[in-house]
Formats: structure tokens, sequence, C-alpha cells
């Protein structure tokens, strides 16, 4: 029973050798190839050549014996010139067309016995209807390659046959030759393809090998690239996606080092209150309004714990658009979005000039977006100062008027955890305006942060959509 190694993925077995074995085994197959067919061709080729050359010979003497006054004698008497045969192993026959055709065989060998069988062809030459007569004849187990002419003689030709022993001989000989130089020249293509394939995939072996490293060690460390070939390209290729994870990774490492340091503070604030009540229950309670006090603390604890938790879970939102689309009138979102925010922030002013703006998207996360916005002017906006909110054409714009932002704040108020001196005493994680970039970003819109007139913060944020409502809209599926 043949047992073949197992297939690979498309079922085929050769994909579960190396890669230089299979460049070897093709090279080689492609060269072979090519060296045995070329020996074919030349085999053949001077198989016809001699082929041709000893007809042309046998005619040329058939010919010159045919016109000979000295056929008569050779006729009567079965002596051969040897002006007119040659010295090979050559046999005459001659065929006098009569009532019936009769055939007289002479020969220069001692096998003259043998008899050669003669047919229609040379008797078409002695009858006049054919020109001359060229073929392969097999008599005794020997080959002949017999030609006939017509003679001088009316109703007469000659017929003469050599032997194509030497030919054969040759032939082998040459056949060996080729089949031995065929042979070296598979096996040199051989050892040129595994030599090509050592030699041009020892750039790929190194870059396997780095790959390997790194996956192992996860040093994510670039790669040195060497050339200006496809091996480097993929090198640079490996050392961009490489630059990607380091820098995913440190994002990450920072986000759950932040996180950390967030989540430290309200759960020992929330910690150091449950203790204190656990202690004032034990030495006979607190009076009713500190503790009052405390529970709020308690609560607010919690609340900003919750929304903390949120934010995060927000932030690792990276996939696409995979929830509910919908289509968003933006201008009714934002005006009950100022709503509520409005009753957080009593002692603002909001001042509110709105579009009509419809957008196709997560109608929860714009929701969101808007009201965090909206939630950071107000806490930044003094009591009795105002919120100017605006929008146009798809761009919301928002101006409060806090102290603005500072000019080496300001590339870095999207980031996340991001949190400028001023603010470290205010309540907030610094993941508020983080979540607002990546909601535009998931929309294909833009939000930036500049200087309002009145010398604030100004927050833009742009959603692509319409000024109306697109007719019988449905979600794609």
């Amino acid at each position: 029973m043949t047992v073949f190694p197992p297939a690979g993925p498309d079922g085929r077995w050769h994909y579960r050798r190396s890669l230089a074995s299979r460049v070897t085994v093709l090279t080689t197959i492609a060269a072979g190839a090519t060296v045995l067919l070329v020996a074919f061709g030349a085999y053949l080729t001077v198989r016809m050549q001699l082929q041709a050359t000893l007809d042309d010979s046998l005619v040329q003497r058939a010919t010159q014996a045919a016109k000979s006054q000295a056929l008569a004698e050779i006729t009567s008497d079965c002596e051969i010139p040897t002006w007119a045969l040659g010295a090979a192993d050559v046999r005459i026959a001659f065929i006098q067309v009569g009532a019936t055709p009769a055939v007289r065989t002479c020969s220069t060998t001692k096998s003259s016995d043998d008899q050669l069988e003669l047919g229609q062809q040379e008797v078409d030459v002695a009858t006049g209807d054919a020109h001359e007569s060229i073929r392969t004849i097999y008599a005794a187990g020997q080959a002949f390659r017999v030609v006939t002419v017509p003679t001088q003689q009316p109703g007469q030709a000659l017929v003469v046959a050599q032997s194509l022993e030497s030919q054969e001989k040759v032939l082998r000989k040459l056949g060996i030759v080729m089949f031995l130089f065929g042979l070296a020249g598979v096996i040199a293509s051989g050892m040129a393809g595994w030599a090509v394939a050592r030699n041009g995939l020892r750039p790929v072996r190194r870059l396997t090998a780095s790959v390997e490293e790194v996956a192992r060690t996860e040093d994510l460390r670039p790669m040195p690239v060497e050339g200006d070939d496809e091996i480097a390209r993929l090198t640079a290729a490996f050392n961009q996606m490489l630059a990607a994870l380091a820098a995913s990774r440190d994002r990450q490492r920072q986000l759950v080092a932040d996180a950390g340091h967030e989540l430290r503070t309200p759960l020992t604030s929330l910690r150091t209150n449950l203790d204190l009540l656990s202690q004032a229950d034990s030495s006979g309670g607190l009076p009713p309004g500190a503790k009052e006090e405390l529970l709020d603390d308690v609560r607010a604890q919690i609340e900003e714990m919750t929304t903390l938790i949120g934010d995060l879970v927000e932030l690792s939102r990276d996939e696409p658009l995979t929830h509910v689309v919908e289509e968003v009138d933006l201008a009714d979102l934002v005006d009950r979005t100022v709503g509520r925010v409005r009753r957080r922030a009593p002692g603002t002013t909001f001042d509110v000039d709105l579009e009509p703006w419809f957008v196709v998207g997560e109608q929860a996360g714009i929701e969101r977006a808007v009201t965090n916005l909206l939630d950071n002017a107000a806490k930044w906006s003094p009591t009795g100062g105002t919120v100017t909110v605006r929008m146009a054409d798809g761009t919301l714009v928002v101006d409060d008027e806090g102290p603005g932002i500072g000019p080496e704040d300001l590339p870095h108020v999207f980031d996340r955890f991001y949190r400028s001196e001023e603010s470290r005493s205010m309540p907030g994680s610094g993941l508020g305006l983080s979540i607002v970039r990546q909601v535009a970003s998931r929309h294909s819109g833009t939000v930036e942060a500049s200087t309002s007139p009145s010398g604030g913060a100004r927050m833009t944020l742009w959603l692509p959509g319409s000024i109306a409502p697109v007719p019988d809209w449905t979600p794609a599926s």
C-alpha cells in the first residue's frame, strides 16, 4: 500500500514540503525536461540526417549503376563491380517484367541466400508506373534500405539494398550518449536548483528567523532592511506592522495604567467613607446630617465609577458600526441634549441656534458625544456664564466662557485620560472628549478644539449628512 504525505490546505501534498525543496524540484523538472527535449530533438535530427544521407547515396549509386554499360555483365553472372556498389553490405536485385515478374538477387556478402521480399513498389518502377522507390525492408531479422530505379532496358529495374546495421549501431551509441548527457543535465539542473534555492531564499530564512524571534520574545524592535528587492519590501512591511503593534501595546498599557489610577481614587474615597460609617455605627452612630453627607459622597463616588467604567467600555469599541444604525435628526437630538444638560447645570445659560441636519448613524453614540461636549462646556463655564450652541450644515459649534485651552494642552485635549493642570482638581476622568473623537471617527466625521471669540474653548463637531431627511430610507442589510 502506498502512503502519501498529508495533504496541504488545498489538498495537494507537495505544499507540505519546504519552499526550498519545492523550488529545487520545480527547477530540476523544468531544466531536466528541457535537457531531455533537446537531447531527443538532437537524436531525431541525427537519425533523419543519416537516413537522408544514406538515401541520397543509394539513389546516386543505383542510378549510376543502371546507366552503366556493364549492367548486362552484372545481370548474367552477378559479378558486382566495387565502383557501382561501394564497400558496404549491399545487395542488388534485378526485376524483369514479362508474363511473370522475375527477380534475381545478387549480394556482396556471404548472406546472399537471404532473399529480400520485394513488392509492388519495385514492380511499378520496372513497368514505368513509378520513377523510383525508396523504403525499408526486413529480411532475416535485419533491416535494409531498398532503392529501386529503372534501367536502360525496357521492363527492367535495378534494386539496391543496403543493411542499416551500421547506422543503427551509430544511433544506439548516440542514444546512449544522449541519455547519459541528459541524465547528467538533470543531475546538474537539480544541483543548480538546490544552489539557487539555498542562496536565493537565504533572505527569506533570515526574515523567518527574525519573525519567529519576535513571536517568541515579543521584542517589537524593527528588523534591519537590506537591499531594495521584494524581501526588503516585505521586511519594511513587517517593520510597519511591528511599529503598529508596539504602538497598540503602549496604548493598551497606558490605558490600563490610567484606568487603574483613575479607578483607585474613587475606590479609596469609597473605602474611607465606608470605614467611617462602620466605625460610627460601632461607636453609637453619627448625627443625621453627617451620615447623610457621607452617604451622598458614597453615591457620588459610585456614580463616578459607573461613568468611568462606561467610558472605558465605550472607548474599547474600535469596531465599525454594527449596532442600530438609523437616520438621526441631529437638530432635535442636540435640542433634547441641551435640555438635559441645562437641568444639571442650572447656573449656566445656553444660547442655542440650530438648523436642520439629518445623519445616518448610531443615535446613542452621537447623543453621547454631544452630551460630552455640552457637559465639558458647562463644567468650564463660570457661574452665570453662557454656553453658545450653533449648528449649520452639519457643523456643531459649542463655545464656553471659561479660561480656554492653553497652547500646550490643545494638541492633547482628545487623548485618553489627558487632563490639564487646571482640571485635575475638578471631577471627571479625562475620557469624555476621547469618546467624542471616537464617535466622530466611526461616523466619518471630525472634531476640533480651538479658542472661542470670548476667550473660552470652542469645540467643533462635523458629521456627514443632509439638510433634509432621505425619503424612504431603510437600513442596509
